[in-house]
């Protein structure tokens, strides 16, 4: 039996099949490896996971392939017999998704409607999916629990995230497909991708470049440790949602259902200051950063953090690691995987 992991390519798709593999299960990857950003970097984790295959003796399979594509999706649920399925493609970015709103119904409406239809019509067990943080959009009650509202999101891609929890309970309704959503908090650690903050200030500090920093520093976030994410999914996998049976249908709790539907916080809830987070990666470089400040951004919220009691309760985890932790292990990475780019530039330099 293998797993399906859509995204495969991906920062958070990669460490999950990279954690799959490593316990002795076979994976089938999907990407359509988009430029959204440097495709070198998914094409080294691609290698990387080969590399992994070949050590551990198990099958991994990949295949390039855009969730769009409705026949190809098709075609590949008929060649395997897949019982677990985890879909993490999606175009990501929140700035991103004002410049280019097309690429986000593409991949995260009609790509998921492909995938979750496809999971029904194949009887997949459980279908998991990534969804995010920003769905609570202008809530202002912290942490943020999956029992708020999350009516009001302040982006297209939240909006196209929220949209996919949507759709996921009317499918687990209509079709009893067991299903569970992840709502991801800034997720952070080695291969990260390079639009987020970590791997741009990491980048600029080195290089001796400005970093950018939004609202003027005065954000805070609920960072989580990438191996952290990973843990849980692995625990979520294999524990399929059943109906709630206690369901309150006249005071419903968006978060849960009298269908097998879940929907759970994967946070690290220690949220930070964005400038305790950007002293971290100061203090393991070893070096000071040139800032420049900047006017908050069209669809971006100042705080984030997360309520993680649900998931506690229901996989009994809890993440761990942490932010010096982290942010050590990915300059350390950062280092090594660009050594030899360093390298050059620093020739350059003398």
């Amino acid at each position: 039996m293998s797993i399906l992991v859509t995204g495969a390519a991906g920062f958070i798709g990669f460490h999950l099949c990279k954690n799959l593999l490593e316990n002795g299960y076979e994976v089938v990857g999907l990407d359509n490896l988009n430029n959204y950003y440097d495709v070198s970097l998914k094409l080294a984790r691609l290698k990387e996971l080969e590399r992994i295959s070949i050590k551990e003796k198990i099958k991994f399979s990949f295949y390039k392939i855009d969730i769009s594509d409705q026949e190809g999706i098709v075609n590949i649920f008929k060649t395997y017999h897949f019982k677990k399925v985890v879909n993490l493609a999606a175009q990501a970015g929140v700035r991103y998704s004002i410049e280019n709103p097309s690429a986000y119904i593409n991949s995260n409406i009609v790509g998921f409607n492909n995938i979750i239809e496809a999971c029904r019509n194949f009887n997949i067990e459980h279908f998991v999916y990534a969804s995010s943080s920003s769905v609570y959009g202008g809530n202002k009650l912290l942490p943020f629990g999956e029992g708020h509202s999350v009516d009001h999101p302040v982006s297209l891609y939240a909006a196209t995230k929220r949209s996919n929890e949507l759709v996921a309970h009317t499918y687990s309704h209509l079709y009893n497909l067991p299903s569970t959503g992840l709502r991801f908090f800034t997720v952070y650690g080695e291969w990260g991708r390079p639009d987020m903050a970590l791997f741009k200030f990491t980048k600029n500090i080195i290089e001796d470049k400005p970093i950018e920093i939004f609202n003027g520093g005065d954000h805070v976030r609920d960072f989580t440790y990438v191996d952290d994410i990973v843990n849980a999914i692995m625990h979520i996998i294999f524990k399929i949602p059943r109906s709630n049976e206690e369901f309150d249908f006249k005071n419903p709790d968006p978060g849960t259902s009298w269908a097998p539907f879940k929907i759970l916080n994967i946070g690290n809830s220690k949220p930070i200051k964005l400038m305790e987070y950007i002293n971290a990666i100061e203090r393991h470089i070893g070096k000071k950063s040139k800032k420049i400040m900047l006017p908050m951004q069209p669809g971006d919220v100042k705080e984030t953090a997360s309520d993680t009691s649900r998931l506690e309760r229901y996989i009994n985890y809890k993440p761990t690691t942490s932010i010096d932790e982290g942010i050590k292990n990915f300059v350390e990475w950062y280092l090594k995987h660009y050594s030899h780019e360093l390298s050059c530039e620093n020739n350059k330099i003398n």
